[in-house]
């Protein structure tokens, strides 16, 4: 059981960091990318359908952090809180940034929350970065954590080229990418996620929950993940290359 649900953790992390990757990759790149407000409308309208699918992954980690490792989820919290909150920080400006942009007319409005989106999803890159750093350093954080923001923020911003390259092909980057190429960004924006979770299997596995916890956890919580790779089929289906490419467009 204790293997089970490692196993669950370790797969919704790196699921998160390869889906959720690209559209943070996306709003670091927003400026530059999108060099007119039509360019920027077309790079947000691409990312937003995903979004909330792919923070899905992160709120079911959070929640089998606080079931399955509850002593962990405590050190994580108390231990690296200033990065926690500048991560949640980040997360709502981002979030607010994809949701308000349309809601009132006006280039200097829409200028300004993609202004956010970015700097916003910079915050996510280089917080993530230095949380990575930090959880493997044993919860010091140190300004080591900047080389690793940045070495994430690297990752995701070429994931979210690969993504817009693969979602609009030619439009934006001039580049056309396939899949498979978008697999491997995946895999590469997932790899630091990868390598901490190689690294800190031992110290997690010491602070499972005991035994009937996890019984009830698996009776609550794993029929739902059908659920969730359901929607995520169709996220992808709906909106792949040549889906729908304007119907979001008015609305982000």
């Amino acid at each position: 059981m204790d293997i089970l649900w490692f196993g669950v953790f370790a797969v919704l992390v790196l699921g998160y960091f390869a889906l959720e990757g690209f559209d943070i990759g996306l709003g670091m790149l927003l400026p530059f990318l999108g060099r007119t407000q039509e360019g920027r409308d077309r790079i947000v309208a691409a990312m937003a359908p995903f979004v909330l699918a792919n923070e899905v992954w992160l709120v079911a980690v959070a929640g089998v952090l606080f079931g399955a490792y509850p002593r962990a989820e405590g050190e994580v919290l108390f231990g690296l809180y200033p990065l926690v909150v500048a991560l949640l920080v980040s997360w709502i400006l981002r979030d607010a940034g994809l949701w308000f942009r349309r809601r009132a007319d006006g280039r200097a409005w829409r200028a300004g929350w993609d202004w956010i989106i970015c700097l916003a999803s910079y915050g996510l890159a280089f917080g993530w970065g230095a949380a990575l750093v930090a959880l493997a350093s044993g919860m010091s954080i140190t300004p080591l954590g900047l080389a690793g923001g940045a070495a994430v923020a690297a990752a995701l911003a070429f994931h979210g080229w690969t993504f817009v390259s693969w979602r609009l092909p030619g439009r934006v980057t001039g580049a056309r990418r396939g899949g498979t190429a978008l697999l491997v960004s995946a895999c590469v924006a997932a790899a630091p996620a990868a390598a901490l979770l190689a690294g800190s299997a031992p110290w997690i596995m010491d602070r499972t929950a005991p035994a009937d916890t996890l019984s009830v956890l698996s009776i609550m919580i794993l029929p739902l993940a059908p659920v969730m790779l359901g929607g995520q089929v169709w996220v992808w289906r709906t909106f792949g290359p040549g889906r729908a490419p304007e119907r979001t467009l008015s609305f982000f």
